[in-house]
């Protein structure tokens, strides 16, 4: 007889001659020969674990031929049917869920399967969990860990994005330019606005007092006269005296 302890997070299938008898709870037990009976304890992990099915070569629907690794997340809800439902429930696990990829990347072409690679996550997960539940075993989640190309098939991809990459910095661009030639059409037409406002208030107040006029008439002749003009015609010498005595 020996002792043997059943530590947190397990549970202890008991047998006798290879009977199954009970399952035990953390704690400590005595097994080995007693009243010519033999006793046993296999202990089962009963934590969330993670398996990796690695990478496995499948033609998609459009026959392109692409490498994946799922990384699968499962947790043993019942002990008996973990262990004596099959021979391993890790090798079953990494069965279905192979076949499960296969079955799901056969019916998605290249493009699909690069715009949603959760797509491929949640249809696996949906299609292992029912069966694993047979054997005492609840499938989390299957992520996909890797997932490879052809060579030739990554240059071509990589090009794709590049060419993405500048179309979308030619939009940016062409928005900017797009927002710097409205903001000079606002000021250009504020400009205008100020011009012609300007032009009603000197009307206006042309039109209140005329020696104004004759003052605008007097600097238009100076400034002729300072660009090399030897004559005016239309104002006469009494005008002139006109426009001065206005302006006093």
């Amino acid at each position: 007889m020996h002792q043997m302890i059943v530590s947190q997070s397990y549970v202890g299938l008991f047998y006798e001659d290879g009977v199954f008898k009970r399952v035990l709870t953390p704690g400590k037990y005595w097994v080995g020969r007693f009243l010519l009976k033999t006793r046993s304890i296999k202990l089962v992990d009963m934590r969330e674990q993670s398996l990796t099915i690695k990478g496995q070569e499948i033609l998609t629907e459009d026959k392109v031929a692409i490498r994946i690794s799922i990384l699968v997340y499962y947790k043993i809800t019942d002990s008996q049917s973990a262990i004596h439902n099959v021979p391993s429930y890790e090798e079953r696990i990494y069965e279905d869920v192979q076949l499960a990829t296969r079955r799901f990347l056969s019916t998605r072409n290249l493009d699909a399967i690069l715009r949603d690679r959760n797509e491929i996550s949640n249809a696996v997960t949906d299609d292992v969990k029912n069966t694993a539940t047979g054997y005492g075993v609840a499938i989390v989640r299957a992520d996909v860990k890797d997932l490879v190309f052809p060579g030739n098939l990554r240059e071509i991809m990589n090009l794709v994005l590049e060419t993405e990459r500048q179309a979308e910095a030619k939009i940016l661009q062409a928005k900017k330019d797009a927002e710097a030639g409205r903001i000079r059409s606002e000021a250009e037409k504020e400009q205008v606005e100020l011009r012609l406002e300007t032009e009603l208030m000197e009307a206006q107040a042309v039109q209140q007092n005329p020696a104004l006029l004759k003052l605008r008439k007097l600097k238009t002749l100076s400034e002729m006269a300072r660009q090399g003009g030897k004559f005016v015609v239309g104002l006469k010498s009494t005008e002139l005296k006109d426009v001065f005595q206005d302006s006093e």
